[in-house]
């Protein structure tokens, strides 16, 4: 059924809209590396007692080996540390406008690597969405907003948004054939995160400055770093990992990128600041194209 999946990446895209607004304060206290490596190792954790406890890790399949390694370090471990230091620098509006990216580069990767090629209603809805996307985040409030001052040069965003996008979409993607052959997307997904959560702890032993956390870590800042991990490393990856499994992969990223567009009635909960005319514009097309794909 259609709906479900369709479902499950608008809902993947709902929870990385809400996480990346809350990730903003603590990532910029603690830095990407230190911030990164909380997340991954405490929802590695948590995840691993959830599979535990609903008897899930016999199905693993482990001759996928390569594919799990790869979207370990490639999808989670360089593509987080690069959204994270892009939305340290840029904030959430310029981060999530080059992670909407992600959609047409995984459909080219699909294209190429798994021979998927989308539908005309699908490739129309498509941009449609793109576009809409696009010119919500463009005109979605102030550039003068607390969240969206600039931090350093544009173009190292513009660079690290670009990076992010393209590790993200190859982690989820070369996962596919995995849950093709009747692996869960929650055992996926705590595979994923456990191995990048031990790279990621035995980099961490290296006595480097980078890798020390910027601000002294206490408990209150310690739940606001869980908790938007939380949202978007469990619950996110794991309804778009589902997503991927029902859906041409580039179909179940686009829909998994709409946060550009969600996220502005979040800020505008969370600092009073309406989205502007044109912004509401751009959801309003952004819902015509899913519309365009669900209906046709």
């Amino acid at each position: 059924m259609l709906f479900l999946p369709v479902a499950a990446a608008i809902g993947a895209s709902t929870g990385w809209a809400t996480g990346i607004v809350l990730a903003q304060s603590p990532a910029r206290r603690l830095g990407a590396f230190e911030f990164t490596r909380i997340q991954l190792t405490a929802c590695a954790a948590i995840l691993s007692l959830i599979c535990t406890l609903l008897g899930f890790w016999p199905s693993v399949l482990w001759h996928h080996w390569p594919a799990f390694a790869l979207s370990s370090v490639v999808g989670i471990l360089l593509g987080n540390l690069a959204m994270i230091e892009c939305l340290r620098r840029g904030g959430p509006r310029r981060t999530e406008i080059l992670l909407a990216l992600k959609g047409p580069v995984v459909a080219v990767l699909a294209f190429v690597w798994l021979g998927e090629t989308p539908s005309a209603n699908v490739l129309i809805g498509g941009l449609v969405v793109l576009g809409g996307i696009f010119l919500a985040i463009q005109f979605g409030g102030s550039e003068q907003s607390a969240s969206d001052r600039l931090s350093g040069g544009l173009s190292g965003v513009v660079l690290l948004g670009f990076l992010a996008t393209i590790c993200q979409g190859l982690g989820f993607l070369v996962v596919k054939p995995a849950m093709a052959e009747g692996m869960s997307p929650l055992t996926v997904s705590a595979v994923r995160l456990l191995g990048a959560a031990f790279l990621l702890s035995v980099v961490a032993l290296w006595p480097a400055r980078a890798f020390r956390p910027s601000h002294p870590l206490t408990p209150v800042l310690l739940g606001r770093t869980i908790l938007p991990g939380v949202i978007g490393y469990i619950v996110s990856s794991s309804l778009l990992l589902y997503a991927f499994k029902n859906l041409d992969a580039g179909l179940a990223a686009l829909l998994g990128s709409l946060s550009p567009v969600l996220v502005l009635p979040i800020l505008w909960l969370k600092e009073g600041q309406p989205p502007t005319l044109p912004a509401v514009l751009g959801a309003l097309v952004t819902l015509a194209g899913i519309a365009l794909i669900l209906l046709f």
